[in-house]
C-alpha cells in the first residue's frame, strides 16, 4: 500500500480541524458515503484522533485503487462527545442522512450498548470496536464486530497469569460499565476454570476515578499475587497505575487492550513498565500488522495501538465487502461481510461467524520500559 505523505497530511490535518467531513471528493450524489461515530471531544478525544487516523489510512488506500462501485467514498464524522447521549446524537444526525451506506461506531462497549437500538431501526450495517461477548448476541443483525470479545481476553489472561507467571491469587480491577463489568466476569469465569486459583479481590469503580487510593489498599489488604484489569479509559488506567506504584504494589499485572494503548503509555510511564497486556493490535503479530504500522508511523509519527487499527480494518472491509455485494443494498452489504474469510487485517486474521464477530484471538504483549514487546497470539479453539 502506497500513500503520500504530503497528501495525506494534508487531508488529515483539514479533517481533524473540521471533523464533520474527511474524503476526497465531494460532489452530492458522487460518493459512496460512510458515517463514523467517535470522540472528538471528552476525556478519548485523543483516542478518538488516532481512530480517525486509522480509518482515514484506510479511506486512501481504498479511494486511490478506485474507490467503491467506481465511485470515491467520504467518511461523514460526527462527536460523540465520549457519552451515551453523545453516540446516540451523533448516530442520529448521521442516521437522518439518507445516502449513508453504513457506520463505523464505538470502540466503547457501553456506548455500543446505548446506539443499539437506533441502529436496529434504521436497519444499515455499523462497524463496532466494543468487546462485551452480548454486543453480538442480541437479535441486533446489523453490528459486526472488528476486536475479539472479552471471552477471549478473559480467557487468555486468566491461561497466561496461572500457567506463564504461575500466579494463584487474583484481584480483578474493572470498570462498572458495560464492558467492565462483562470483562471482570469472563476473568472470573475463566479462573474458575483453572485449579488452585482464587479471586480474592473482585473490584469495580467508577469510569473517570480521580482517585484509586481504596482500590490499591483493597488490593495490598487482599493478599493478591496477580492482578487483572479491564480498565475502558486509558487516563482512568494511568492514574490507577501511578497510585499502585506509589503505594507499594508490585504485584505481576496482566491487563485488558487498554493498558497498552498510546494514551495509557504517555499518562502512566514508568509505572507501567514490566506488565503484560492482552492486545488485539500488535505490530510484530503478523505481516500486515507490520505493514500498516509503518503506514501509521509515517503519517502520526507515533506508533499505532488498537484505536487506529480496529478503524482501519473496519473501512477497509467495508469498502471490500460493499465492492463484492456490487450494489449499496444493506441486506447485500450485510451478506458480503459475513461471508469474508482468511482477509489479513492489521488486527489479525479475519474470518466472521453467523453473530458478526470477525477475530477469535489475541495477542500477549509485555512492557519492556516502554515498549511493546510481542510475546505470542492465541486463537481461540471454540
Amino acid at each position: 500500500m502506497t500513500i503520500s505523505r504530503r497528501k495525506f497530511s494534508g487531508a488529515l490535518s483539514a479533517s481533524l480541524a473540521l471533523p464533520a467531513f474527511i474524503g476526497t471528493a465531494s460532489a452530492q450524489g458522487a460518493t459512496i458515503k460512510i458515517g463514523m461515530c467517535t470522540p472528538v471531544t471528552g476525556p478519548a478525544a485523543e483516542a478518538g484522533r488516532y481512530a480517525q487516523i486509522g480509518a482515514k489510512i484506510a479511506l486512501e488506500a481504498v479511494n486511490k485503487a478506485g474507490g467503491v462501485l467506481g465511485k470515491q467514498v467520504e467518511l461523514i464524522v460526527e462527536d460523540d462527545q465520549t457519552t451515551n447521549p453523545g453516540i446516540v446524537l451523533a448516530f442520529s444526525k448521521l442516521a437522518s442522512q439518507t445516502d449513508m451506506v453504513a457506520f463505523i461506531g464505538s470502540i466503547r462497549s457501553t456506548q455500543v450498548h446505548a446506539m443499539a437500538p437506533d441502529v436496529l431501526k434504521i436497519g444499515k450495517p455499523v462497524m463496532i470496536g466494543g468487546t462485551d461477548p452480548t454486543l453480538t448476541h442480541m437479535g441486533n443483525q446489523w453490528l459486526f464486530r472488528f476486536r475479539p470479545n472479552d471471552s477471549y481476553s478473559g480467557s487468555v489472561i486468566a491461561d497466561y497469569g496461572v500457567k506463564t507467571l504461575a500466579k494463584k491469587k487474583w484481584a480483578i480491577i474493572h470498570s462498572t460499565d458495560a464492558f467492565g463489568t462483562a470483562g471482570g466476569k469472563a476473568l472470573t469465569n475463566a479462573l474458575g476454570k483453572l485449579a488452585g486459583t482464587s479471586v480474592v479481590l473482585d473490584q469495580g469503580y467508577a469510569n473517570q476515578s480521580q482517585d484509586f487510593t481504596p482500590v490499591v489498599l483493597a488490593i495490598k489488604q487482599s493478599g493478591a499475587d496477580v492482578i487483572g484489569s479491564y480498565f475502558t479509559f486509558e487516563n482512568d488506567l494511568g492514574v490507577f497505575a501511578r497510585q499502585l506504584r506509589q503505594l507499594g504494589v508490585n504485584a505481576p499485572w496482566v491487563g485488558s487492550p487498554s493498558i497498552v494503548n498510546v494514551t495509557a503509555l504517555k499518562l502512566a510511564g514508568p509505572a507501567l513498565h514490566g506488565t503484560f497486556g492482552v492486545a488485539d493490535y500488535a505490530e510484530e503479530s503478523s505481516p500486515a500488522a507490520r505493514a500498516f504500522g509503518k503506514a501509521y508511523r509515517d503519517v502520526a509519527k507515533v506508533a499505532p495501538d488498537n484505536q487506529s487499527s480496529w478503524t482501519y480494518d473496519a473501512m477497509t472491509i467495508l469498502c471490500m465487502a460493499i465492492n463484492k455485494a456490487g450494489k449499496t443494498d444493506p441486506a447485500a452489504i450485510r451478506e458480503a461481510i459475513l461471508a469474508i474469510r482468511k482477509h489479513a487485517g492489521a488486527e489479525g486474521e479475519y474470518n466472521f461467524d453467523a453473530n458478526g464477530d470477525g477475530l477469535h484471538g489475541y495477542n500477549i504483549v509485555r512492557n519492556e520500559k516502554g515498549t511493546i514487546v510481542f510475546d505470542k497470539h492465541v486463537e481461540s479453539a471454540t
